[in-house]
């Protein structure tokens, strides 16, 4: 066994990537050449300010004011210090900045708070003698105070006379007051757990009792002259998640705290077991109730609660309901002057928006075939509603308007000659836009248009250069592909053709997989260093190819998104190999015959799965940080798109990848992250203990305390693209034939 570990690192040491793939990864993952050429966003990270008047942007330790018809700065702030993060009081009196950001606990972002008065012109560092490690400061909405968490306790502070109080005292590693726990920061996103009362009396916040979740350690064999072990609670499919509540505390105070006075939490009294439901949204309404989506453990009912803060009573609102399971609503958008309930839903099959009245009459407001991808914006005074979609178009995505009222037809407001991503943050009064668009070969860039006109009035952010160097890689030699995955399903895709592509040759093909409900692929916009990554391997003599199977979230319908439901995996492999099959079938330049698949992730997990079912088409494999067993990964993203293990036995085993470990004949490289605290580096452990049982030959490579993206340590991320590089060139010959 030794003997044959030390052929395997010989091996993996021994290949080397060409020189002229080698330069290019260098410029790549170890240079700032590309440094910006990320999705994009917002130009220069600007804010909306006096509700779409002006605009602010952060430059060179000052927050600058720009006037929005006309353009015209003028210096808002400037600060000895460095502004990481920052946010007005609803007056624009007051400043909250954040300053030497660093992690805490599990993925959570502490720091030091500032705040400044901009009539006495003082700042204040919130927290004491204690304001290092501080975490989510919030202004309140008359800009009195702000709340912040410490060590898992809220707590409110004074920005007149800097007192201190105390909101809860509960906390502790397995009592999370105001900060979430593993499953609602990973998959809800959530991080921050408390919002202030719109009359700044009160706050409403989430409590995590983690006691009873399975514990989970990471092993660091590096740092020390022994091992050290990190653990922390993760609930694995099927097993005891965090009890969850929400309660609603005085700003005063808490009764054991300073002010004795002051009453204790109130407990809102949400139906259901609190360890087998979810709350993933929660804030105020306009008239001072808290508003909760509440999920049960299957996520396929979302009850809409309406409580009292004052008695913790609540009453449902509504109720959204599927078979498979239900998308939440991330933001809570009120209309008709606070009476209705902006909300979307797949009811009909598709994703339509809608307005809820309070005593849960919906009304449809996107009535035309096609999803809302995701809302941009609403304009209540005007009675529109701006929302992403691309009905015609699955791979691109444009912006729209209809009538809140559910009248009149849709408006696109993209132009038409621009085909690509474009994305939107609209003003509050929704007059002006920041527009940044992208395409698949061109890194985005960012202009101020005036809506609904869409006319340009300044560019904001153009990427000029980075456009240029991305030309000279990509250039203009992908191919958006539709093929037939049988059964009728035609599924989106692409192909990256070498730069000095021969359509008479036949060229070896490189499938770059994702196809789990969590990512598309096939999608027109830029992805930064991945795109050039997968350029630079065809410039080597590759067709690099993606495919987006049924079940990934497309705008294509429900019925789309959800046939995968409890056999995630399945249907996937068969529709990618039926996928590339056809993509050869139509276009003779493809070999079949030389076929390696690469993913990440849940990409990973497709990798392994392919490279077991579909072995003789499957030649090349490279997993990263796969998923090889479903029973292993966390409750909440599993179950929902699989059910309970205890339910659907069959579907667990059939979906996941080690299942099938007696069918690998090629090659295949396993890499994962010790230190990955998401998708768990035992589960590629359980798969070289079954590879090995059945004497299957494989490659492998570690690193040591990486998280899920490997990117930790100088260096790393070249090392790896290099290594993925040099596995493919090794056992896949690139070049037409």
């Amino acid at each position: 066994m030794r003997l044959i570990f030390a052929l395997v690192l010989t091996s993996l040491a021994s290949a080397q990537p060409s020189e002229k793939l080698q330069s290019m990864l260098q410029r790549i993952f170890d240079s700032a050449e590309f440094a910006s050429g990320g999705r994009g966003g917002r130009g220069g990270g600007a804010r909306w300010i006096e509700d779409g008047q002006a605009y602010a942007r952060v430059e060179q330790g000052q927050i600058a004011r720009y006037d929005t018809a006309t353009g015209a700065r003028s210096v808002l702030v400037s600060a000895e210090h460095s502004i990481s993060g920052y946010a007005w009081s609803a007056d624009g009196a007051k400043l909250l900045t954040l300053t030497n950001p660093h992690r805490v606990l599990i993925r959570k972002t502490a720091g030091e708070y500032r705040v400044l008065d901009r009539k006495s012109n003082t700042w204040r560092k919130l927290g004491g003698d204690h304001g290092s490690d501080l975490l989510f400061a919030k202004l309140s909405p008359d800009g009195s105070r702000a709340a912040y968490v410490r060590d898992t306790n809220l707590y409110v502070e004074d920005l007149a006379t800097g007192a201190i109080r105390q909101l809860t005292s509960d906390g502790t590693d397995m009592i999370l007051n105001g900060v979430s726990d593993w499953v609602y920061d990973e998959e809800f996103r959530l991080n921050d757990a408390f919002r202030w009362s719109p009359d700044s009396r009160s706050i409403a916040y989430w409590q995590f009792d983690q006691h009873d979740v399975p514990v989970y350690a990471l092993v660091n064999y590096t740092d020390a002259l022994y091992p050290t072990i990190f653990k922390y609670p993760y609930p694995k499919a099927g097993q005891t998640n965090s009890a969850i509540r929400v309660g609603v505390v005085s700003a005063a105070g808490s009764r054991d705290g300073p002010m004795k006075n002051a009453g204790p939490t109130r407990w809102v009294k949400a139906p259901g077991d609190p360890r087998n439901i979810y709350i993933p949204r929660m804030d105020w309404t306009p008239r001072g109730e808290v508003i909760l989506e509440t999920l049960n453990r299957l996520q396929n009912t979302n009850d809409v609660l309406l409580a009292n803060p004052e008695t913790g009573e609540v009453r449902r609102m509504f109720r959204d309901q599927d078979a498979a399971w239900v998308e939440v609503n991330d933001r809570l958008r009120w209309v008709d002057g606070g009476n209705r309930l902006l909300w979307t839903s797949e009811k009909d099959g598709w994703r339509h928006a809608y307005t809820v009245g309070r005593d849960g009459d919906m009304r449809l407001v996107t009535a035309a075939p096609g999803d809302v991808i995701s809302i941009a914006s609403v304009d209540d005074a005007g009675g529109w509603l701006y929302y992403i979609a691309s009905p015609d178009e699955p791979t691109r995505r444009y912006l729209y308007r209809t009538r809140l009222d559910g009248s009149g037809k849709p408006e696109r407001l993209t132009p038409s000659n621009s085909p690509g991503t474009h994305s939107y943050d609209v003003a509050p009064n929704a007059r002006w836009a920041f527009h940044t668009y992208a395409r698949f070969n061109q890194p985005p860039a960012t202009d101020l248009v005036r809506l609904p006109a869409h006319e340009t009035v300044r560019v904001v952010q153009d990427n000029q250069e980075l456009k240029q160097k991305v030309a000279e890689v990509l250039s203009d030699r992908t191919e958006f592909v539709k093929v037939d995955a049988g059964d009728g399903v035609i599924i989106d895709g692409w192909v990256i053709k070498p730069r000095n592509f021969d359509p008479s040759k036949k060229y070896p093909v490189v499938v770059y997989v994702y196809g789990e409900p969590a990512g598309a692929n096939a999608v027109d916009n830029f992805s930064g260093n991945r795109n050039l990554f997968h350029a630079a391997l065809a410039d080597e003599g590759y067709l690099v190819a993606t495919f987006d199977n049924s079940g990934t979230p497309s705008p294509k319908g429900r019925a789309w998104r959800k046939v995968i439901y409890g056999s995630v995996g399945v249907l996937a492999s068969k529709q990618q190999a039926a996928a590339l099959r056809s993509l050869a079938a139509g276009r003779p330049w493809v070999d079949l015959s030389r076929v390696a698949v690469w993913g990440w992730s849940g990409g990973g997990s497709m990798t392994q799965n392919l490279m077991f079912r579909s072995p003789d088409l499957y030649k090349v494999g490279v997993a990263v940080a796969a998923v090889p067993d479903q029973t292993l990964y966390d409750s909440i993203y599993q179950e929902r798109y699989m059910g309970l293990p205890a339910d659907n036995a069959k579907g667990y085993r059939d979906g996941s990848p080690i299942s099938f470990a007696e069918g690998l004949k090629g090659k295949l490289l396993i890499i994962h992250g010790t230190g990955d605290d998401n998708v768990h580096f035992q589960g590629d452990q359980k798969l070289i203990n079954r590879l090995v049982e059945l004497g299957k030959p494989f490659d492998f490579m570690e690193y040591p305390n990486r998280t899920h993206g490997i990117t930790e340590g100088r260096g790393t991320q070249l090392h790896v693209y290099t290594l993925i590089s040099r596995y493919l060139e090794e056992h896949l010959p690139a070049g037409g034939r």
